[in-house]
């Protein structure tokens, strides 16, 4: 893995909009160029979160799945602010 995660949490179980939202609070809470990576078990949120964070400025680093349920997204923080 050539990315740092500098913050992991876990959203098995929740569904959106919620997995967006507590993703979007932990990120803003990050400094510029740290890495976030989420484990999510809600399909649609694989692509929602992805595509909600590209849109806020933030780098998609990639989107893996880890199981038959759950996804790893892992998504770098905009240096800018």
């Amino acid at each position: 893995m050539a990315d740092t995660i500098h913050r992991d949490i876990h959203l098995k179980g929740e569904v959106c909009p919620y997995t967006f939202i507590k993703s979007k609070l932990a990120i803003e809470e990050m400094e510029p160029g740290q890495v976030l990576r989420v484990v999510v078990d809600h399909l649609p949120a694989v692509t929602n979160i992805p595509r909600s964070m590209e849109a806020e400025g933030h780098t998609v680093v990639r989107v893996n799945r880890l199981n038959d349920t759950d996804w790893e997204l892992v998504i770098r923080k905009s240096e800018e602010e």
